[in-house]
């Protein structure tokens, strides 16, 4: 793979899609290079089948500040189509909506354990291109209209994260940061805002500080 630096990475922000695929190297200089694999598209709510939103979505006119990692806890599946991930992110929005009683789903952006990133709670897409606004999201009390919100496919208590979900999450991360001024420190777990949730399990959880250092290194 070749190495990108900070500008190239950054030039995949346009259009329909941002730059993902962004991993980096196993090893020793794991935190210290990192390589473009793929440009691809954030699927909107659009393309993924979303129902629409109960209620409209409510904007903050401020930045996001931080970052706070999720998994679904849902059974896992050996089905890594796209087709897949988009029934996926129907399914989360059908149990917030029609159980939690949410006007539409909570996290802003959903990553499938294949690395197909979609977008959420509708309009949490066009806010990230923009970069000065963030949509309040419901997936942390007290949390929601300051961090941005990912949900990871699987459940993470005793597996490690899959390598293509890992790019995905480095990635989006990377974007999420530089699009809204984020520090890489500023990446958490959903358990360090809930005292009450395992989330996001064990093993993606001890996998934050190497989240921080990777996303760092991209960043420069």
């Amino acid at each position: 793979m070749t190495p990108v630096d900070r500008r190239t990475l950054l030039r995949g922000i346009a259009g329909t899609g941002v730059l993902l695929g962004v991993g980096l190297s196993v090893g020793v200089a794991a935190a210290q290079q990192a390589s473009a694999t793929a440009l691809l598209p954030i699927s909107s709510c659009d393309d993924w089948g979303a129902r629409p939103p109960a209620g409209t979505p409510v904007v903050v006119n401020s930045p996001a500040a931080r970052i706070l990692v999720h998994h679904t806890v849902m059974d896992d599946t050996p089905d890594t189509t796209r087709e897949q991930a988009y029934t996926l992110a129907r399914d989360i929005q059908n149990l917030h909506m029609d159980t939690n009683g949410w006007l539409d789903t909570g996290q802003h952006f959903t990553n499938s354990k294949a690395g197909f990133l979609m977008e959420g709670r509708h309009g949490s897409l066009d806010a990230l291109r923009a970069g000065d606004h963030m949509i309040q999201g419901a997936h942390c009390p007290g949390q929601n209209s300051v961090a941005i919100g990912i949900e990871n496919q699987g459940n993470y208590m005793d597996v490690e994260p899959s390598v293509d979900l890992w790019q995905s999450l480095v990635s989006l991360c990377v974007v999420v940061c530089q699009q809204y001024g984020v520090p890489a420190t500023e990446i958490y777990g959903h358990r360090d805002y809930l005292s009450t949730t395992q989330c996001p399990g064990d093993k993606l959880y001890a996998q934050l500080p190497r989240l921080r250092s990777e996303v760092a290194a991209v960043l420069g």
